[in-house]
């Protein structure tokens, strides 16, 4: 492998030569929903389905269709239709569909309809739950509502909202009556609400008047009144009274409250029959420079993908309970939403702190809402991990099939302390990344393969995904870029208004290839890692580093919380590495401790790696999604403008960053 693609540690190093953690249950493997799809079609083993569903994916996808029961108005003439290219397919082409009925008709006809569909807890500890037949009736309300304002098919509608049942049934309302919906980060701001908002040209906006954040109100409706003022194509505003703020400002002939207008309807409407590739979805993603790339998503695309990750990978079963942290704004809210309700399944929303009032508030609600399948970020363990085991074995955490995890590379330390303490040891961590224009995993755990530390299983079946070197080479043991050989039903079918950036984004490093910006490597064993975006990654002398492998070395000393590496600007090597460290409580900086995690990281990775400088911080910006926002470290370390900083869930972590001694 070419030197740049290498460093000098040893093969012993992590992620390779781990041993195996967990091994997969027979009797699991038996019973999942894989297993009954491969016996279906005579397929003797996971290795030959992979092969199958890489080499012949208008098969696969046709198939993975009817074992999700996607039913179909009219139904399609080809699966997959190439002849705009491998960068531009149409799926389901002749086909009509509108993905509500699969998530909400359908089941109003069988037992299916009084199954829970939603399951809702507030920071206040409020609960509600809605069968799928209760779900049904308020969404044809809010769908009857929108029809009475005089929105309808192709109309864009943004969901600025925390993650309450009126989130979750404007979502589908909007859906059902042909809208387009735009999901907006609760935690933005007026300008990065305005940018989406008119970049999508939206009719309308649903929003609340605030939220709760560890017992304090925010306020969100004044933010979007500021963000309207640059937005003339927004003719109404939906104001769910989520704190009973008395203050709030409504508009005269534009605002409308929630309890006010949606009630009043009929519990019946009709579903707008559309395409199966009409636009469902704009979901915008933030990059370092340039304005967001909205990544544009079919009725026939990011729904069934979605739903078939968890159907295959995760194998979520009708009337298991899946609870995945996440906001609406980051793709894993939709993803949610949809695949739990194509499956039959349940989902569980928590508008609060993962924290409040206590560590052991994300054990609460495993146990209280039986949740099946229990989706975290890393970083939200290493936080948690903190506060020791006691706050985990105060709850019954049985239930747990499995843990699944999103958002950032692991260290294994964590993934043990998971492992061990979450999961007892017996269960798997579902490691899964991909993304917003994936409509979910390239990479996934499973029941079917071993796994160690950090790991993923495979990728996820539909995706022909490999790691290649700088000339695109396959490479095994190694470090190199993670791509995608061949076309899935739920890539995006572009970016809004911006075919060109698409094709310069994913297709331009290599003919016919998706280069998805992952920094990537499978082992000896054949599973598969994450080190990080591969636009984080460092360059020093040359050679090739991850952040997360830095990052594990220093998460796993005793007085680490949390950390990150970032390159900086160095006249002789090119690059050098720095790093940033949050100690945990009743650790305290100290000029030995310093010399002993630079030590730590410099004797793994060799003398050429030794970090510049380690820096103490008091916290690390991140997304509200938990994941760190190293190109702001680096902008702060470096003094440079900060640039889009719409996702960043607290504006002071910057300034932490900025005082690190």
């Amino acid at each position: 492998m070419p030197a740049d693609h290498a460093s000098d540690k040893s093969p012993d190093t992590f992620p390779f030569g781990q041993e195996i953690a967990w091994q997969p249950d027979p009797a699991w493997i038996a019973e999942s929903n894989l297993q009954v799809f491969m016996e279906t079609h005579g397929i003797a083993s996971y290795d030959e389905l992979m092969r199958r569903a890489s080499e012949d994916i208008a098969w696969f996808w046709d198939a993975a269709l009817e074992d999700l029961d996607i039913v179909f108005y009219h139904p399609y003439d080809t699966v997959v239709d190439l002849s705009d290219g491998i960068q531009f397919p149409t799926w389901c082409a002749g086909g009509e569909m509108n993905i509500i009925h699969n998530c909400l008709d359908k089941w109003q006809a069988t037992h299916a309809k009084d199954f829970t569909a939603l399951r809702y807890e507030s920071e206040e500890g409020d609960v509600q739950t809605f069968t799928y037949e209760e779900l049904h009736h308020e969404v044809c309300r809010c769908a009857n509502a929108l029809r009475w304002l005089g929105l309808g098919k192709g109309d864009a509608v943004g969901l600025y909202m925390p993650m309450t049942p009126e989130l979750c049934i404007a979502f589908l309302a909007i859906i059902k009556i042909g809208g387009v919906i735009l999901p907006l980060f609760s935690g933005y701001g007026p300008s990065a609400v305005a940018t989406r908002l008119n970049d999508a040209g939206a009719k309308a906006v649903f929003t609340a008047d605030g939220f709760y954040r560890r017992g304090r109100a925010v306020t969100m409706k004044p933010t979007l009144d500021e963000a309207l003022e640059t937005c003339p194509t927004v003719w109404h505003v939906v104001v769910q009274q989520r704190v009973g703020l008395r203050d709030t400002p409504m508009q005269m002939g534009r605002d409308h409250w929630w309890h006010d207008l949606i009630p009043s309807h009929s519990d019946e409407a009709e579903t707008e029959r559309t395409s199966a590739e009409d636009v469902l979805m704009i979901i915008y993603t933030s990059g370092t420079t340039g304005r967001p790339k909205g990544a544009v998503h079919t009725h026939c695309g990011f729904p069934v993908k979605g739903a078939q990750d968890m159907y295959h990978a995760m194998d979520l079963k009708p009337e298991e309970c899946m609870y995945w942290m996440t906001d609406m704004g980051w793709m894993m809210g939709p993803w949610l939403v949809f695949g739990t309700l194509c499956i039959g399944a349940s989902m569980v929303f928590y508008d609060g702190a993962p924290d409040y009032p206590d560590p052991g508030r994300v054990w609460q609600l495993v146990e209280n809402h039986q949740v099946t399948h229990l989706g975290v970020s890393p970083v939200l363990i290493r936080a948690l991990k903190t506060h020791g085991t006691e706050p985990v074995a105060r709850h019954d955490l049985s239930g747990l099939r499995a843990v699944g995890s999103t958002g950032s590379p692991w260290d294994p330390e964590s993934w043990r302390w998971c492992f061990e303490h979450v999961l007892g040891g017996q269960k798997p961590i579902l490691n899964y990344s991909g993304g917003t224009e994936i409509s979910g995993g390239i990479l996934c755990g499973n029941f079917f393969k071993p796994l160690k530390p950090a790991a993923f299983s495979d990728a996820v079946p539909g995706m022909d995904a490999d790691v290649v070197d700088a000339e695109g080479n396959p490479v095994r043991g190694a470090v190199g870029e993670l791509v995608i050989r061949q076309p899935w039903i739920g890539m995006t079918r572009g970016f809004w208004k911006d075919r060109q950036r698409y094709l310069d984004t994913y297709w331009s490093r290599f003919d016919d290839v998706w280069v998805h910006g992952d920094f990537a490597a499978v082992d000896e064993d054949g599973l598969w890692y994450i080190l990080g975006r591969s636009d984080d990654t460092i360059k020093v002398a040359g050679k090739r580093l991850g952040p997360a492998e830095v990052e594990a070395l220093l998460n796993g000393h005793e007085a680490v919380a949390e950390s990150a590496a970032i390159g900086v600007p160095d006249e002789i090597k090119g690059e050098t590495l720095v790093t940033y460290v949050v100690l945990k409580p009743g650790h305290d900086p100290s000029e030995p401790l310093r010399e002993a995690l630079i030590t730590r990281v410099t004797s793994e990775l060799g003398k050429p790696l030794k970090p510049k400088a380690l820096l103490f911080a008091t916290a690390l910006p991140k997304t509200r999604n938990a994941k760190v926002m190293r190109r702001l470290i680096r902008a702060a370390y470096l003094g440079l403008d900060a640039g889009d900083t719409s996702s960043l869930e607290d504006p002071a972590t910057v300034e932490a960053i900025r005082a690190a001694v």
